[in-house]
């Protein structure tokens, strides 16, 4: 009951700022939009919509770890969690509590990603649920890295590197602009370390029906996710004893 209250009290915290909200939401739309405008308008189809809607709302997921960043840090400048601390509450019903609502509003921001994408094309078929479906590991790296940032640094600094650094490298290391393939060497193997193009060309792999192409990538977000999460829980539990 404790950690459905708090996630609540985090929602409102989110929510409170309509216009985060709306960015965060609705700038992978605005890229979708826009990407399948120049597509139509080229004569090579170089954003195919059944390959571009799995980066575009992969990319859309680095938005959480910005509201992540950005509550956490606010709570603890404001001595909101020092109060919390002297609750019952433990770091990882403080880690779910936060992590909760994020998680939904990225299966949220995932249907309408696609949703939007069948206005503009995309066929219905079993496998966009799939697609859908794997974006909740992929949502946990992110939510977990905002956690950590929040955690470990002031709202500034949190906000800015969960914010321009992380959607940046989630940008242009996840194959979602160009096929990674055409850069080769060093930068694509630098992208295939991190998860971000892993969870894209899952999604790919998904949305084309090529099931047994999913696990190699899915162990690796996994990896990531896992890794991360216990990183988070760790962090946090750290910080409460230390305040």
């Amino acid at each position: 009951m404790r950690i459905l209250l708090f996630a609540n009290r985090t929602t409102k915290e989110i929510v409170r700022d309509p216009m985060a909200i709306l960015f965060g939401l609705g700038f992978p739309i605005v890229l979708l939009l826009l990407l399948s405008a120049i597509n139509k308008s080229i004569p090579v189809d170089l954003f195919n919509i059944t390959e571009l809607t799995p980066g575009i709302a992969v990319f859309g997921l680095s938005f959480m770890a910005l509201f992540a960043a950005q509550v956490v840090s606010k709570d603890r400048e404001s001595s909101f969690l020092t109060r919390l601390f002297t609750t019952p509450m433990t770091s990882k019903d403080f880690i779910i509590g936060y992590s909760l609502p994020l998680l939904l509003m990225s299966v949220v921001q995932g249907i309408i990603c696609y949703i939007v994408a069948i206005i503009l094309g995309l066929s219905i078929s079993t496998s966009m649920f799939m697609a859908i479906a794997l974006l909740v590991p992929p949502a946990f790296i992110f939510v977990s890295l905002g956690l950590i940032c929040g955690t470990l640094l002031s709202e500034k600094a949190a906000t800015g590197l969960s914010g321009a650094l992380l959607t940046n490298l989630a940008a242009w290391l996840s194959g979602i602009w160009f096929d990674l393939d055409l850069v080769g060497g060093l930068f694509k193997n630098i992208a295939y370390v991190l998860p971000f193009v892993h969870a894209v060309d899952m999604g790919k792999a998904a949305m084309s029906g090529q099931y047994s192409d999913i696990f190699p990538h899915l162990w690796w977000v996994l990896g990531y996710a896992v890794v991360l999460t216990v990183l988070a829980i760790v962090l946090f539990k750290k910080k409460m004893k230390a305040d």
